[in-house]
């Protein structure tokens, strides 16, 4: 905050802000950040800011940090109303008695001589330094993580006999359901701690009856050991489930969500992390159990992955990833963006290099992910561990 800010004008009142410059190596200064206008005073109080020490002195603590202040100007030519200099490393000791500046304006410093009081005085109110890891920091440190797969059954992807479905079953040419499996499965399987995937089912009727639609089933058909072990397992699971119920449906997301939630909920210190991979052709029936199910959701250590498989329109799907604003339900916003959309189709267009089109797809679909672990643990005041093991295995060139 400032207070007794320096006014040259007798008619127009201050409307003053900050400008923070790094020192560079020849003497010059760059300016790395500019405060909200504070309008029509003298004493103004300034938001609290974020700025990496990268930025602001390129991590030396002892580089000069040059601030000015001045009074905003619509035309652009806004008039300084004074500067001084300090430190990172003094800033960081916070509202202390040294942590007080005389702004000095050197013309009117020259002017008036030393009857020059100052031109106002900037106190700090608040200032830390913060410590920011990585998502490679939490893996280093043990974090394990958990993958789960949700496949759609629904009768709205065609029966499986048929050349035009999604699920067709055909032992030259994989479906476009298998190719996803296998495209971002293996993209996921990456990620994923012990390389087990609980795969879920849902809209299918379930055997021996066939009377009763289930949304929350395991594809492999042992609900006691429910994992598929790497994704040539999750295809065998797959291809086994396809002969043995039947499509139906509805399309309902909500189930699977809460399943994996459940087991997010019981693991929030920080050393798991899940991931719910959802392939589906977009058709969904629950939407408003689904975004309810997405903000209860986004507290807890998670993330969704929907693939679009197919092409149907999927603007429910965008709506889910949150993107574009922020997703609600019943008045509560989602604590932090846990979704992210992607359609399949839009990586089996053209004659792309089949090794293009897969970074392609690693970087689109977990764009989001290592950012998402991160606004988790900033959200809980999570440390990492200390470094347990060397990542020895490649991630994608996504983070």
């Amino acid at each position: 905050m400032a207070k007794n800010l320096e006014n040259r004008s007798w008619f127009c009142a201050l409307d003053p802000f900050l400008e923070l410059y790094k020192a560079n190596e020849d003497g010059s200064y760059t300016l790395v950040h500019r405060s909200e206008t504070v309008r029509s005073t003298k004493h103004p109080t300034w938001k609290e800011f974020s700025i990496p020490l990268s930025t602001l002195c390129s991590g030396d603590y002892d580089r000069n940090i040059q601030v000015m202040c001045k009074n905003f100007k619509s035309s652009g030519s806004h008039k300084l109303i004074g500067t001084f200099y300090t430190t990172a490393r003094k800033l960081k000791e916070g509202p202390v008695e040294s942590n007080t500046y005389m702004l000095t304006h050197e013309e009117r410093q020259r002017q008036k001589g030393s009857s020059y009081k100052g031109s106002g005085t900037i106190y700090v109110n608040k200032a830390f330094i913060r410590e920011v890891f990585s998502f490679i920091d939490f893996i280093k440190g043990g974090m394990e993580i958990n993958a789960f797969i949700g496949i759609d059954f629904t009768a709205s992807n065609g029966n499986p006999q048929s050349q035009q479905s999604l699920h067709f079953i055909n032992p030259t040419s994989p479906n476009q359901y298998v190719r996803a499996i296998q495209s971002v499965g293996e993209i996921i399987e990456d990620y994923d701690t012990d390389k087990y995937f609980p795969v879920l089912g849902f809209g299918a009727r379930m055997p021996p009856t066939f009377d009763q639609v289930s949304h929350e089933f395991f594809v492999n058909g042992d609900a006691s050991n429910p994992f598929c072990y790497r994704v040539g397992g999750v295809i065998e699971a797959y291809y086994g489930c396809l002969n043995r119920v039947q499509l139906y449906g509805p399309t309902n997301f909500a189930p699977i969500i809460n399943h994996v939630a459940r087991f997010a909920s019981a693991n929030k210190a920080g050393d798991k992390y899940f991931i719910l991979l959802i392939l589906t052709d977009g058709i969904i029936t629950d939407m408003p159990q689904t975004k309810e199910a997405i903000v209860n959701a986004s507290t807890l250590p998670l993330s969704i992955i929907i693939v679009g498989v197919g092409g149907a329109e999927f603007d429910s799907m965008e709506e889910l990833d949150g993107d574009v604003v922020r997703l609600s339900s019943n008045g509560r916003y989602a604590a932090r963006d846990i979704v992210q959309f992607v359609p399949f189709r839009d990586f089996l267009k053209g004659n792309w290099d089949p090794h293009i089109s897969r970074l392609m797809l690693a970087r689109e679909v977990l764009a989001e992910v290592p950012g998402q672990v991160l606004s988790y643990m900033k959200a809980n005041n999570i440390r990492p561990q200390p470094p347990k093991v060397d990542v020895s295995v490649p991630l994608p060139d996504v983070i």
